[in-house]
């Protein structure tokens, strides 16, 4: 049996509720590897699930930091790790569940960075200089000396940023040069659910209105008011940036609507791509993506 069991794959594509019918055959835990997930208070914009949704079984990596926390891909990987190795160690399979690639590829695989030792006067320069350009100005200049680290690396994630910035400017070799970043920590089996491109569209249309149903606006209204900056990471999540740029601009909720599902379809299709290079992963039609099938496989 893999030691690790991970369901991810494009937006409204019924990876949650899956993933707590299999996290329940297993006797196990979910760990949600979705990067909007982990700020309370979003909750319709997020498609977070509820009591009811979890249906018992212990959730992790939700609700954990406030909306004005800048949480990066290190942090996640900081906290969900040691929850699955945990699990591994007691010969429990962690059923790691989410949209968030770089979350997920940072807990299946070790990111040793090359080797090179640290320094701190080298972090401290590339520190200054994001302080002043900020993460975009910080990553553009990974990009011109590494763009192949930089492909691989989220443009937030400013410690591993930094990182490759050091490695460059300490061993003049590209972080990308030294093949050493993808270590594979656990044998794991990463399943989707593929679905046909219109029927995915059409489940990302629904859930759109779902949300405007459950009161997105009145969401979004009340973080605004609790003096959550627009700026903050949580508030750029599609859905939220949408409908501030929309009551700024005086636009109906219509329009929201109409773009909110534009930007969410964009999103799908960047998430499909990116699992795709996932080495290993089970691309499952809807009627094959069935939990009896996926433990199968599991046990392969």
């Amino acid at each position: 049996m893999k030691e690790v069991l991970v369901i991810c794959g494009a937006t409204a594509t019924g990876k949650t509720a899956l993933a707590v019918t299999c996290a329940k055959m297993l006797e196990s835990q979910v760990i949600s590897a979705d990067s909007q997930l982990v700020y309370r208070g979003l909750d319709i914009g997020t498609a977070k699930p509820g009591r009811e949704e979890m249906q018992g079984v212990e959730h992790h990596l939700i609700d954990v930091v406030e909306p004005d926390f800048d949480f990066s891909v290190s942090d996640y990987r900081e906290r969900a790790l040691p929850v699955i190795e945990r699990l591994v160690s007691r010969g429990v399979v962690p059923v790691v569940c989410g949209g968030t690639g770089f979350y997920i590829n940072s807990v299946l695989f070790d990111y040793s960075y090359g080797g090179a030792q640290a320094d701190e006067g080298v972090r401290r320069k590339y520190t200054k200089i994001y302080e002043t350009l900020g993460a975009e100005g910080l990553y553009a200049l990974l990009k011109e000396v590494d763009g192949s680290s930089a492909a691989k690396i989220h443009p937030n994630d400013v410690k591993r940023i930094i990182r490759a910035l050091e490695i460059y400017e300490l061993t003049g070799k590209r972080k990308s040069q030294l093949n050493d970043g993808n270590r594979q920590l656990f044998s794991y089996l990463a399943v989707a659910v593929d679905y046909p491109r219109d029927e995915l569209y059409a489940r990302i249309d629904m859930r759109v209105d779902e949300m405007f149903e459950r009161g997105l606006v009145d969401e979004v209204k009340r973080l605004l008011s609790r003096g959550i900056d627009l700026n903050c990471r949580s508030m750029q999540a599609i859905g939220y940036k949408e409908v501030i740029e929309c009551l700024n601009n005086g636009q109906s909720q219509c329009t929201m609507r109409d773009i909110i599902k534009r930007n969410t379809r964009h999103y799908a299709k960047r998430q499909l791509t990116f699992f795709k290079k996932l080495p290993g992963i089970v691309w499952l039609s809807p009627s094959e993506a069935r939990p009896d099938r996926i433990l199968e496989l599991l046990n392969d």
